[in-house]
């Protein structure tokens, strides 16, 4: 017994049991969709930096946003994109910084939608306040503590697996989890689970946060029709943002510790992958469409793309 006990060199993960062709489809599609994350990103990231009219805290939030998607993205995609042509295998300081990007760039998602609600809250609900209180300082330690928090919960979080012995292993996924690195151990790491507690108390009390700054807002805003209007253009792309992200991260974790063997498996890896896939692409295209002045911004590069093309077919 005691040979099988040591600090892990390699581990090997699971997922991609399957004939090599099936690989090469899967490749190209998980490329397509790390492209649509960097591309659609980016698009918003630039249009938001180049455009001075949106240098404004909202948009400076969903630029935040929009280079966590990229963070988060950068965990996994290359090393699942090179896994798809070769051995599944990650190494122990590879696992721990795949599993520390991953789980730091998910919460630092909630923590930047949690700084938007409190944003449109302040501006629907105390509006002759907003430009002052608003100010680049502050605005500036809010993105600052919306990275740090996360980043620093997370970090915890995985020093405390660091050295430990495991009595295993073999990860039952597309990639590291913290979770089942934990599980792997000789003897459970206490601290461990008294800093995952702790995270998930902070976290709790973000969703506590938004859930009570849009239930105020949503109060404030059918009193005035003016105020509605505001509520609907600016909030509505926020709203399904946070659905969408809530969803899936919600539909991981139970199906984490619940678990189910009677899905085939290319549902479980999908079922696994899907938070990293589906916000990153969906919210820079819910923004973009839903808020006008990024989507004029858009529109008018395309328009003067195209005039310069036509100049130039023309003479």
């Amino acid at each position: 017994m005691m040979e099988n006990v040591s600090v892990p060199t390699m581990f090997s993960l699971s997922g991609l049991n399957f004939p090599f062709v099936q690989r090469i489809i899967i490749f190209m599609l998980v490329l397509l969709c790390y492209l649509l994350i960097l591309v659609n990103n980016c698009t918003i990231i630039f249009v938001i930096i180049t455009e001075k009219k949106l240098h404004k805290p909202m948009y400076v939030f969903l630029c935040n946003l929009c280079v966590n998607a990229l963070y988060g993205s950068v965990g996994f995609f290359p090393k699942f994109l090179v896994d798809l042509l070769s051995s599944h295998v990650i190494s122990y300081t590879g696992c721990m910084l795949q599993g520390y990007v991953i789980h730091s760039s998910t919460c630092c998602d909630f923590s930047i939608l949690a700084l938007m609600a409190y944003d449109r809250y302040v501006a629907l609900c105390r509006p002759l306040v907003y430009q002052s209180f608003m100010t680049t300082l502050r605005v500036s330690l809010f993105v600052f503590l919306s990275w740090f928090v996360p980043l620093f919960c997370m970090f915890l979080n995985t020093a405390t697996l660091l050295g430990k012995k495991l009595c295993g292993f073999h990860i039952n996924r597309l990639y590291c989890v913290n979770l089942m690195v934990a599980n792997l151990a000789c003897s459970p790491p206490k601290v461990n689970s008294i800093i995952a507690m702790f995270n998930i108390g902070v976290y709790f009390g973000h969703f506590l946060f938004v859930c009570y700054s849009y239930v105020y807002l949503f109060k404030m805003c059918l009193a005035s029709t003016q105020t509605w209007k505001k509520f609907r253009q600016t909030c509505t792309p926020h709203l399904i943002c946070l659905l969408v992200y809530s969803t899936t991260v919600l539909l991981d974790l139970l199906y984490i510790r619940f678990g189910s063997d009677n899905l085939s498996l290319h549902l479980d890896n999908f079922v696994t992958i899907e938070f990293l896939i589906i916000p990153p692409i969906l919210n820079p295209l819910i923004y973009g469409v839903q808020l006008t002045h990024i989507r004029k911004r858009i529109l008018r590069f395309f328009v003067t793309k195209k005039k310069i093309h036509n100049f130039f077919m023309n003479n």
